[in-house]
């Protein structure tokens, strides 16, 4: 039953990027808002997830570089780290950012921020359990759910015999695993095996699938694989890990490839073969709160779960598991919380881009060819080679494209995907593009910077300009020329 008054307009359960964006949002339009956070403010992004991973990939990444001294006209040039203090610099990196997630910067806005365990107990109710054993119950007209989502460790025969790694706990490390093989090619496994490889790891990534980073197009997939083998990782996909053994002091990973079993000795196992929401401990189970069949919180178009007041976002509520689809998400929850039924939004994820932070970068937006293929959409492709690039060849970067889908005879943009140096940086003219409904001819016909990696976009839409030029005018061009000579 609803109650007479409520404590507040709108609960948000979690403190990272979801509920982070869901609070800041209902205090900015002077809703009373209560944050519960069970743990550290920031959630996985700041602490285990894209903070610390790509200030990791920094380091390696110049590392690497250095390496390429005499590419560079340097005759020679050498590094020495410790990889503790590698380690050091991503957890102070960590303590930077941190304030801008922090109790005192939320508690300036307006919100009411509580530590502790939230439970629901009703659709309207939320009871708080402290650290001390105490709880206390508060009520709000929403609720909204963001308690993001954990590292899924495979059920493995022999894995728990180990220390794993996960994406949680890799941060914690402080030597350089001599021997390291990563479980899964996804985004995660892929990134952070190069970056270990860099460092000077032995490092194996283990994939069941026929090709790492399996949503990507195969040549683009090929392309990150050539570059892991001229670094030195050793990949193996479609290998099944089939059980962990431990004997005589070694530890093993037995797997399963054509009919046969490989052994891979190892000094540390990095499990990477995805993430789960966190469903547990927080009341879904008491209020039936329906989940999907990815395990997630089932939501409707408005990202209600179960009940009107009940609304949840973020890595808890699927399809993705992005930090700027989390924000994405948490605008629509939030809104649609503090104004339905007077005026209610349904989430559009038409133009969501991601980038999987590689080197070089892979960098997406809407439909590549294999989502086209199999929507049955028909679709042109147009692409630009970086090795043409004055900017890539000026700072030796030149590998890569650009690949645009388009619709059939159209300048319309379907998809991009672009593998490159600073693919995340140039994708985003193409999102823009796409959510404002631009076409190649506008991305044409905007001046861009010389000598900027941003023309790489200008020269794609020119090389498909030019392959859609319409001959009769051309013709007609000749002849009047020709008449004018």
């Amino acid at each position: 039953m609803r109650s007479a008054k409520y404590d507040a307009n709108l609960i948000v359960i979690g403190g990272g990027s979801a509920g982070l964006v869901s609070a800041y949002i209902g205090a900015a339009i002077n809703a009373k808002v209560i944050l519960i956070e069970q743990h550290k403010m920031g959630g996985d992004c700041l602490h285990r997830g894209c903070v610390p991973s790509k200030a990791l990939i920094a380091s390696a990444k110049l590392l690497h570089q250095i390496k390429r001294a005499p590419e560079y006209g340097i005759k020679s040039a050498s590094a020495d780290f410790n990889f503790a203090d590698i380690m050091q610099r991503v957890h102070s990196i960590i303590n930077t950012i941190a304030p801008h997630d922090s109790v005192a910067r939320y508690t300036s806005l307006g919100v009411e921020v509580i530590p502790g365990r939230a439970e629901i107990i009703s659709k309207h109710c939320v009871a708080v359990h402290d650290s001390a054993g105490q709880s206390r119950q508060l009520s709000a007209r929403s609720i909204i759910v963001a308690a993001g989502g954990a590292p899924f460790v495979p059920p493995l025969d022999g894995l728990a015999q180990v220390d794993i790694l996960t994406s949680d706990n890799i941060w914690e490390l402080r030597e350089l695993p001599p021997r390291l093989v990563v479980l899964g090619g996804g985004p995660i496994g892929c990134e952070l095996a190069q970056c270990f490889a860099r460092f000077g790891s032995a490092v194996t990534v283990v994939e069941m699938l026929p090709q790492i980073m399996i949503r990507e197009d195969p040549e683009i997939a090929a392309e990150i694989a050539a570059t892991f083998a001229a670094e030195g990782v050793d990949l193996r996909v479609g290998h099944r890990a089939e059980k962990v053994v431990c004997e005589g002091g070694k530890k093993i990973l037995r797997c399963e490839h054509d009919g046969k079993y490989i052994e891979f000795e190892f000094d540390q196992i990095l499990v990477a073969v995805g993430r789960a929401a966190r469903l547990q401990n927080y009341g879904l189970q008491q209020l039936d709160i329906p989940l999907s069949k990815q395990r997630t919180i089932e939501v409707n178009a408005y990202l209600q779960a179960g009940y009107p007041s009940i609304y949840a976002c973020g890595d808890v509520a699927g399809p993705y598991q992005f930090t700027h689809a989390a924000s994405h998400q948490a605008w629509y929850a939030t809104v649609n919380a503090l104004f339905s039924p007077f005026k209610k939004f349904k989430i559009d994820y038409r133009v969501l881009p991601w980038v999987t932070y590689t080197d070089p970068e892979v960098a997406r937006v809407g439909l590549n060819e294999l989502d086209a293929k199999q929507r049955k959409i028909a679709y042109e492709v147009t692409r630009y080679d970086l090795a043409n690039l004055d900017r890539a060849l000026t700072e030796g970067h030149a590998k890569g494209t650009v690949k645009a889908l388009t619709a059939p005879g159209k300048d319309k943009i379907l998809g991009v995907t672009i593998i490159g140096a600073h693919a995340g940086e140039l994708i985003a003219e193409f999102a823009l593009a796409m959510r404002h409904g631009l076409g190649l001819n506008k991305i044409l016909q905007t001046v861009h910077a010389y000598p900027t990696w941003m023309e790489a976009n200008k020269f794609l839409a020119g090389n498909w300009k030019r392959e859609h030029a319409p001959q009769w005018a051309l013709k007609a061009l000749k002849k009047f020329h020709r008449w004018r000579r």
